[in-house]
């Protein structure tokens, strides 16, 4: 059983609409006409939390259903907002809360170019968006207290995809020693930006 992620619920229920979720992707259908929709201009009024998910692994749940149609699901990933710590959808006209386990993207895989600093490194997520790392796009990592990596790269204004472990695998791979911060880290370097995974010191 997920646990709530209580970064993206108000506790204020959005009124039950069976078709909500398709006029909400009917909004951002016609907000993507001219290009990706700006949401983060928009100003509509807060319309109560929707019985949305994203869970950790990247799948899109409505009212407790995964949603499998990928066109929906790209739609929705378009006008995902964050404002603080909690998640939104949000149109010309409202803003829904919606919850997110973890992060809205999942990178599901990469390709690396060149090597050494002028190594690229670009991700693609769970809805085909794709994004190249570096100083804008940066990667961390956060290890929790048992040194459980969680490694996340930028995807665009303040929203994070969760690198996959596959791809972490492969990334680690690549990885290599550069100095940061007065020390030695084990690495990765993208964009000419290098972006730190463990002190050397720590590794095996």
């Amino acid at each position: 059983m997920h646990k709530p992620d209580q970064n993206s619920v108000t506790g204020q229920k959005a009124p039950h609409d069976p078709a909500r979720a398709e006029n909400l992707a009917a909004a951002a259908k016609a907000a993507s006409k001219k290009g990706p929709p700006p949401v983060h201009l928009w100003n509509p009024p807060f319309c109560g939390d929707l019985d949305m998910r994203i869970a950790r692994d990247g799948t899109w749940f409505y009212m407790g259903t995964p949603i499998g149609r990928k066109p929906l699901v790209k739609l929705f990933s378009s006008i995902i907002r964050r404002d603080g710590d909690a998640y939104f959808l949000v149109t010309p006209v409202e803003k829904v809360g919606i919850q997110v386990d973890d992060a809205p993207f999942v990178a599901v895989d990469f390709e690396a170019t060149g090597t050494g600093r002028q190594q690229v490194l670009r991700f693609v997520t769970q809805v085909d968006e794709e994004v190249e790392a570096g100083p804008d796009h940066p990667i961390r990592v956060v290890r929790a207290e048992d040194g459980e990596p969680s490694p996340y790269v930028h995807v665009r204004r303040n929203l994070e995809a969760l690198i996959d472990r596959k791809s972490f695998y492969r990334l680690v791979e690549i990885g290599t020693v550069a100095p940061h911060e007065g020390a030695d880290w084990f690495g990765l370097w993208s964009g000419g930006e290098f972006f730190p995974i463990i002190p050397a010191a720590e590794l095996p």
